[in-house]
């Protein structure tokens, strides 16, 4: 495991936009995600690199027993060798000669102890002091770390060829961690989109996961939560079993890319004060519980400083200016930050192809919105025009909705059938399209209904169709591309140099943004009051659901004054905090507005 010398790292985005990040810029010491959900895209991919790198390949065939996992491992190793070949061409070159490896230095934070070093060293001119400190230097770069992301409940169990259910080790999920565990890498896997009790104790059966002799742990675990209580859950379920979280990632419940996970109302604000206020209680409660599981395995824990135990908090969705970060890293403490689709302009960074690239470059606030196009029944961040969009209206219009289902990653629904379907697959819209004509629903309901049986889009495979138009795997005209940006994305408008990003990122230079940017935290509370708006609008006065949104409503109010603190403050660079405070007051008389009329 090596440290982020960054104060950034780069998200998992979708199954495609981000799986050859690595191969882009681990060598540049930039931590990474990778989406292994997708282990046939990953052997699509594999066989490109292998033979742009002349690497050794050999198929691992859709029908081998243990293929998922097979081909997982079989990508993170291609990976993890070209990115090691990379980093040690890298550390060969020569320095202050405008080289790659001067770009290793010049993008690193201008605080980081190998960045002054560097400075300091471009400073000497006694060439027998200055080879000593540059080949100490060199010792001292590390790459960045090949990350792999597992959407821990996206955990379908395959069939057997007499289409009985396997083994729980062959579970998605499941097949997908052990891919991981197998492989030679050294890292962390991101484990998203809620707990699943049953994969987090199928951890504890790779050693890679605990700590050698030295205190080193090879792949280290780190959970995005939704909140302070669920890291404490989770954590100290992991710590029963003596398995430690490196790292907790808070997300912003709809401020995001992907999937949007709608907390209670409880804003970004709210939660990072508790975490600042509590974070101690972390490792109190965690450490005790690792080192007595070490105990009963009569294993020994090595001794370690409390920074070397403690998890990091890190923080992501929506930031998209230097001063946001600041006010991040400064004010709430969070050892790091993730951003996604900004990097989705970033050629260099991620791999989206050329149409999808323009089409993120040219869209407004008014483009970007939440969907209902998941098969996981989860909002789903989304960009009008996309390939997808355009291929799934075509096979309505068609009278052909819905797709063959080449993948099944999203099975899920039993309403209809014995065996788990997904609700974009063909066979479970016909068959719930025709029970909806069968209802005794009222026309105009029906309609309603039908439409939103037809938003269903295979993201399985369209997640996944960009990267490989990007890599010439796969021709353009194919299209059916679908991509899933934050509504951050709007203010930035044309590609960029990853200099260009790195730079806008540590506020080096003049903003990549209108300075009409709203803050990151307006940008939440609008979007949780058009949340709580649709919501009221599907839900009847008197339904018990009502509570919850009332709730919601609450937690709104207070997250409001404690925006309106902030606003309050002096604003770091680039930060527009009176964008915070003026969303205060609009978004205030809209949710006061909406709930008048509710009742």
């Amino acid at each position: 495991m090596y440290q982020n010398q960054h104060l950034f790292h780069i998200p998992v985005m979708g199954t495609g936009h981000s799986i050859d990040s690595p191969i882009r810029v681990a060598h540049l010491g930039i931590n990474s995600v990778i989406s292994v959900v997708d282990d046939l895209l990953c052997e699509k991919i594999r066989k490109h690199y292998c033979n742009e790198f002349g690497l050794p390949y050999k198929n691992i065939p859709r029908s081998a027993i243990d293929g998922r996992a097979e081909r997982i491992t079989a990508y993170l190793n291609t990976a993890g060798e070209i990115v090691s070949k990379k980093f040690e061409e890298l550390k060969q070159l020569p320095l202050f000669e405008g080289s790659e490896k001067d770009r290793y230095f010049k993008l690193l934070p201008d605080q980081n102890p190998l960045k002054k070093s560097y400075d300091f060293i471009s400073t000497l001119d006694f060439k027998k002091t200055r080879d000593f400190y540059l080949e100490e230097l060199t010792r001292k770069m590390t790459p960045g770390s090949i990350d792999v992301n597992i959407m821990a409940k996206v955990d379908a169990l395959k069939l057997d060829s007499d289409d009985q259910p396997m083994s729980s080790e062959f579970s998605d999920a499941s097949s997908a961690l052990r891919g991981f565990a197998n492989s030679n890498i050294s890292s962390s896997l991101v484990l998203s989109a809620g707990f699943n009790p049953r994969l987090y104790s199928y951890l504890s059966e790779f050693k890679d996961f605990y700590r050698d002799q030295t205190g080193k742990i090879k792949k280290s675990i780190i959970l995005k939560v939704s909140d302070f209580r669920s890291a404490l859950i989770q954590g100290k379920f992991l710590a029963k079993k003596g398995l430690e979280v490196a790292e907790f990632r808070i997300e912003s419940g709809l401020n995001c890319g992907g999937h949007a996970f709608a907390s209670d109302g409880y804003l970004l604000p709210v939660l990072l004060n508790e975490f600042r206020e509590k974070r101690d209680m972390l490792a109190e409660t965690f450490q005790p519980m690792v080192k007595q599981f070490y105990e009963s395995q009569g294993w020994e824990y090595p001794e370690l400083s409390e920074s070397e135990t403690a998890p990091k908090i890190t923080v992501q969705g929506g930031i998209g200016t230097s001063g946001e970060m600041q006010r991040l890293t400064r004010d709430y403490q969070m050892d790091g930050t993730g951003w996604g689709s900004p990097f989705l302009l970033v050629p260099e960074a991620t791999c989206v192809d050329e149409n999808t690239s323009s089409l993120l470059a040219d869209s407004g606030i008014e483009d970007l919105y939440l969907s209902n196009v998941s098969p996981l029944g989860v909002p789903f961040n989304n960009i009008r025009g996309s390939g997808s969009e355009i291929h799934t209206k075509a096979l309505v219009d068609q009278g052909k909705p819905g797709s063959k289902c080449p993948k099944g990653y999203l099975v899920s629904n039993t309403e209809f059938t014995e065996n788990p379907i997904c609700t974009a697959s063909a066979q479970y819209q016909i068959l719930k399209i025709s029970h909806i004509a069968e209802s005794d629903m009222s026309e105009k309901k029906k309609e309603i209904e039908k439409k939103k049986v037809m938003e269903k889009t295979c993201l399985c495979t369209n997640l996944g169709t960009g990267s490989l138009i990007r890599l010439g795997i796969m021709k353009p005209s194919y299209g059916r591309q679908a991509i899933c940006p934050g509504p951050n994305i709007a203010w930035f408008n044309r590609s960029y140099s990853l200099d260009e990003m790195v730079n806008h990122i540590y506020g080096r230079t003049d903003s990549l943004v209108s300075d009409t940017r709203p803050h990151m935290f307006a940008k939440e509370l609008e979007m949780y009051v058009d949340y709580i708006e649709e919501l009221i609008e599907q839900t009847d006065p008197d339904d018990p659901g009502m509570k919850k949104i009332e709730k919601m409503r609450k937690n709104l109010l207070k997250g409001m004054e404690v925006c309106l603190e902030i606003a309050g403050k002096v604003p770091y660079p680039d930060e527009n905090l009176d964008s915070l405070r003026d969303s205060v007051f609009v978004q205030k008389e809209r949710l006061n507005s909406i709930f008048a009329v509710a009742v």
